[in-house]
């Protein structure tokens, strides 16, 4: 499935966040968003994910006129994993997880061993089916958002984005969601913040820098010491890294 964000616009307030940024994710690619703290990246996604409104643009998923479609159509489709994911309710893992079966459900449907099947596959493919009778509340934050991730791979989406979702997690967890995400052979569309993740995962990079595209290309195009220091006021060399064989990244001021 390929999404194409067209001329997209948001304003919050009387300020203009993004303004006229279009990205294209072919299908089965992974593409990531970087840029520093609030230069829209997140805003973005959040306009493509239905949860903020633009101003202007058009959202397409194939040919899903994303924004003119319903939430639970939309949701059949597209998958979501946040940044911050914190709930005033417990559940187990097992029925958090049985949450993403909701979109593809009638009111008042109850659960099928169809559900019970696809859950433990997304249960198993998080590595939580040890897991799934713990306490949501419970859990670290790489716990818990993994069992995100799980919920939302639950759906069956043909599409996810992921917004930010390793932003606070210690490195061992930022490469289990990211692999996980990966692995699923769908069409991703990411914020990160991590540039040797966004090297070593994404296949295709936008860089935004104060609410436009001022990069894109492959990760050995966009991620280079000029462009690094244009976006964070910062000195870098690149290298190869010998574990990854991947870009590395050493910093200076």
């Amino acid at each position: 499935m390929q999404l194409i964000a067209k001329d997209m616009g948001i304003k919050i307030g009387k300020k203009e966040i993004v303004k006229d940024i279009s990205i294209l994710v072919k299908k089965q690619q992974f593409v990531g968003l970087i840029g520093p703290n609030g230069c829209g990246k997140s805003t973005l996604l959040k306009s493509i994910y239905k949860s903020l409104s633009p101003h202007k643009g058009t959202v397409l998923l194939d040919d899903m006129d994303v924004l003119k479609t319903s939430e639970k159509k939309v949701s059949q489709q597209l998958g979501v994993v946040g940044q911050f994911n914190e709930v005033n309710f417990d559940l187990t893992v097992h029925q958090m997880v049985m949450l993403g079966r909701t979109p593809h459900k009638k009111m008042l449907e109850s659960d099928k061993q169809e559900d019970f099947m696809i859950v433990e596959e997304s249960l198993a493919r998080t590595n939580l089916l040890d897991y799934k009778d713990r306490s949501f509340l419970s859990l670290s934050g790489g716990e818990k958002q993994r069992v995100i991730l799980a919920r939302t791979i639950a759906q069956q989406p043909k599409f996810m984005i992921l917004d930010e979702p390793t932003n606070h997690l210690d490195i061992r967890y930022q490469i289990e969601i990211l692999s996980c995400v990966r692995n699923l052979q769908i069409g991703v569309l990411a914020a990160l913040h991590d540039l040797e993740m966004a090297a070593h995962y994404c296949d295709y990079l936008y860089a935004i820098k104060d609410g436009e595209v001022y990069a894109q290309g492959t990760p050995e195009e966009v991620l280079t010491p000029d462009t690094v220091e244009a976006l964070y006021k910062i000195k870098c060399q690149t290298f190869i890294n010998p574990v990854t064989n991947g870009l590395g990244f050493a910093y200076g001021v």
